[in-house]
């Protein structure tokens, strides 16, 4: 490893000769200088790792040497060094980024500390984070084997996130290789566990939270008079997804709980969020309302009646009484005009606004190679939703709302998955077109790609005519006719899609917030 270079200004630099004598026997390289304007010209010749900076000298200050070094030199870490402990200088200096504060007299073994925590910083939190998670991963794989219930397999995917978070940024890539492996296990045996369960829990009590019980179950206790509520529907949002942005709402809002739900299958917008807002299975939502419920062979958007439904539910479940309204926001036109006459729903006891932007992040990116090519995989799609969220009329909203104290619920209708590997399937003109779950008459599949459902009504799923039954892809995979085979495979493979069974796709994040 190369030798790292010190660079060290105080004005009285005599005085800090055994600190450097010290620091020179440790393998440090340490150049020195007796004022601000000293340091700058050196800073422009030559180049360091880290600069001590004293606060008090004649000439250019330690202020504004720090200032001179930032402008030139925005990443190079600066370790503020003074006498003083006057708060004013503080919150100047460490408003200008310093990477560390120490006050006189300073001892060795803080200097020593100051650089480890500076400079080899991340090497440590690499081999930490490692190690722990060498020590977590047997758990994981002994869980795996015994996982039997839906809360079980919530507890093992919310784990397998936290440990895809914390790896993503060491420099360990075989570490993170390890994961990936459990996590495609995770599916086997996730869907494996949903074949064997699913179509049980719509006849038993012990059934997780679904999409057509979330409003019922979950949300109406929240919404009080007291205090007007916001529910944000962010559409395709994952777990993970929301991990990476939950630091930013932290800053405006406390957490009272977070709870993970099911989506119903498919995991697909028409299906799982529809059934959000009737409070009914797709099945039923055809039957009782056939003039909003559109099937997937039917023309015309599929998604038109979310407010309808919503209504009709309010009014089965007797809450006449309340104050609402319903807003769908599908670009940054219409984001930024809700943004704009936020003030407006104070009146309301529940303002819906269904966030459409992650569904059109993750759709668009089968359709532009810009967007293929910036989330390729998993921690690219994370960053891509963090950097959108971050300029998005939604944070602005979220942001409006902590101003007018109102509840927030954040929560979404389904996941979507990084569709790694073509299965085979053959059906007629009249099959439905996803890529995660199939539709229509005569299908011909590999059955151990998919969960298969000959009778529809058993889900709850609506047929399109008498002989359709649903297949949906398990674990990373997605559906591709055996004509043009090879183009369509390469045009599809790292995309990500939804309709289908998998752990990102089906159990996803609701949570309930108070502004700070």
């Amino acid at each position: 490893m190369d030798m790292i270079k010190i660079l060290w200004v105080d004005d009285e630099i005599d005085l800090l000769k055994p600190h450097i004598l010290f620091l020179e026997k440790k393998n440090y390289a340490v150049t020195t200088c007796q004022s601000g304007s000293e340091a700058i010209d050196v800073l422009d010749d030559e180049n360091f790792d880290i600069v001590f900076l004293d606060e008090n000298m004649p000439g250019l200050t330690g202020l504004e040497t720090l200032n001179e070094i930032k402008e030139r030199k925005d990443n190079l870490p600066v370790v503020m060094i003074t006498k003083s402990e006057e708060e004013y200088i503080m919150e100047e200096a460490i408003g200008n980024k310093i990477a560390d504060y120490l006050i006189k007299p300073v001892n060795p073994n803080q200097i020593l500390l100051s650089l480890k925590k500076n400079l080899d910083n991340s090497r440590l939190v690499s081999e930490k984070t490692t190690s722990n998670y060498q020590q977590e991963f047997r758990k994981i794989a002994m869980d795996l084997a015994m996982v039997n219930s839906y809360e079980e397999w919530v507890n093992l995917y919310q784990k397998l996130i936290y440990w895809e978070i914390q790896l993503e940024d060491i420099e360990d890539a075989s570490m993170f290789e390890i994961l990936e492996s459990q996590k495609v296990e995770a599916n086997i045996q996730f869907g494996k566990f949903i074949e064997k369960n699913y179509a049980d829990w719509f006849s038993r009590n012990a059934a997780p939270i679904m999409s057509h019980t979330l409003f019922k179950e979950k949300i109406v206790p929240e919404i009080s008079k007291d205090q007007p509520t916001v529910l944000v529907v962010i559409d395709n949002l994952r777990y993970d997804q929301w991990k990476v942005f939950e630091p930013i709402v932290n800053n405006y809002f406390k957490k009272n709980k977070e709870e993970a739900f099911f989506s119903i299958l498919p995991t697909a917008t028409q299906y799982a969020r529809n059934a959000i807002f009737s409070g009914l299975m797709p099945s039923e939502m055809e039957k009782l309302f056939p003039q909003y419920w559109k099937n997937d062979t039917d023309e015309g958007g599929k998604n038109l009646h979310e407010a309808e439904f919503l209504e009709t539910q309010i009014k089965r479940l007797g809450l006449t009484h309340l104050e609402y309204e319903y807003h769908k926001i599908t670009n940054l036109k219409t984001g930024k005009k809700l943004v704009e006459n936020f003030n407006s729903l104070k009146k309301n006891d529940l303002s819906v606004i269904v966030y459409n932007f992650v569904d059109m992040l993750s759709h668009a990116k089968t359709e532009m190679e810009v967007v293929k090519e910036l989330a390729s995989n998993d921690k690219a799609y994370r960053s891509l939703t963090l950097s959108w969220f971050k300029n998005s009329p939604l944070l602005e909203m979220i942001q409006q709302a902590q101003r007018l104290g109102f509840k927030l619920i954040l929560t979404t209708d389904h996941g979507t998955i990084n569709v790694k590997n073509p299965s085979k399937v053959i059906g007629d003109r009249d099959t439905s077109l996803n890529l995660r779950y199939k539709t229509g008459r005569s299908l011909t599949y590999d059955n151990k790609d998919v969960l298969v459902a000959k009778d529809p009504k058993e889900l709850h799923l609506p047929s399109i005519n008498m002989s359709s039954s649903y297949i949906f892809a398990k674990s990373d995979l997605f559906f591709a006719y055996p004509n043009n085979y090879n183009h369509y495979v390469s045009y599809y493979r790292n995309t990500y899609q939804h309709g289908g069974v998998s752990l990102e796709e089906m159990i996803i994040p609701f949570v309930v917030l108070s502004p700070k």
